[in-house]
């Protein structure tokens, strides 16, 4: 099981972002010793992602346009549909810093200024897919 954890200050927010990509809230918690947090995912999944925010504490922005979250959806359709679900939840694409992430993908930001981007591709990449990068 992975776990990625990652402070935030808006996390009410970031909750929202999340759910429009298609995550499922797994679990959380409140004031458990001066942090709330939100576990996504999807159900039985091996990994989900933690976003939690301390009290007192602020977390931030992300410290470059390059801090990538990329989601692999090897089928148009899955793929073109969550595209579409963000759009819907009026989050607007963006141009992704390294080019290579436009060609076959789509990035959003969340509003830590995080990114996000659904790869219309299969992952393990092919080594030449790899190379390219």
């Amino acid at each position: 099981m992975l776990r990625v954890s990652r402070p935030t200050d808006r996390l009410d927010a970031i909750v929202a972002f999340y759910q429009a990509a298609g995550l499922r809230i797994l679990g959380g918690f409140e004031d458990h010793e001066g942090f709330d947090g939100v576990m996504l995912g999807h159900p039985g999944a091996a990994w989900h992602l933690e976003f939690s925010r301390c009290q007192g504490y602020p977390a931030g922005r992300a410290p470059t346009q390059d801090n990538l979250l990329i989601l692999y959806l090897p089928e148009r359709r899955a793929w073109e549909a969550a595209v579409a679900a963000m759009r819907m939840a009026g989050h607007a694409p963006i141009a992704s810093f390294n080019p290579y992430w436009d060609r076959d993908g789509v990035t959003f930001e969340d509003p830590d200024g995080y990114r996000l981007v659904f790869q219309n591709a299969a992952w393990p990449a092919t080594p030449a897919q790899a190379d390219a990068k």
